[in-house]
């Protein structure tokens, strides 16, 4: 959510200091992108959850886990591992191709592949990155 350009200036003018959660933490790139995909799959799980009209409580009993770890992962608590969370979502159905949603790899500026033969980069979250392109080993051209 972006905050209104008047909005901003008048907070400006009374001395206070705008910027995102990450400016104000001071976490780098690396750190804010992977508490944004905690927060993705945390919403995601409790919007799944609500639209199922489910309880904590079964999502837990789903999962082998308790209620309380359930309110842990809808709030994206750091003490629940990103594995779990990715767990819970396809037990309550998400398909992976709604997971990459979900984690944003359907957003243009996440993941963009310019492979022209003078730049074979990737750009993820905004950094290019260079990618290797060829066949594994053992892979045939049959596809």
């Amino acid at each position: 959510m972006r905050m209104e350009q008047t909005k901003r200036k008048r907070l400006e003018a009374a001395g206070w200091q705008v910027g995102s959660a990450a400016d104000f933490l001071g976490l780098n790139y690396e750190e804010a992108a992977y508490v944004e995909l905690r927060v993705r799959l945390s919403e995601a799980l409790k919007a799944r959850r609500l639209a199922s009209e489910l309880s904590q409580k079964a999502v837990a009993t789903a999962l082998s886990s308790s209620q309380s770890r359930v309110a842990k992962m809808e709030a994206a608590d750091p003490s629940v591992s990103l594995d779990l969370l990715i767990r819970a979502l396809i037990a309550l159905g998400v398909s992976l191709a709604e997971l990459g949603r979900i984690m944003g790899f359907d957003e243009p500026e996440f993941v963009t592949i310019n492979d022209s033969a003078a730049a074979q980069t990737t750009t993820v979250l905004g950094q290019s990155l260079p990618i290797q392109v060829g066949r594994r080993e053992g892979a045939s051209n049959a596809g």
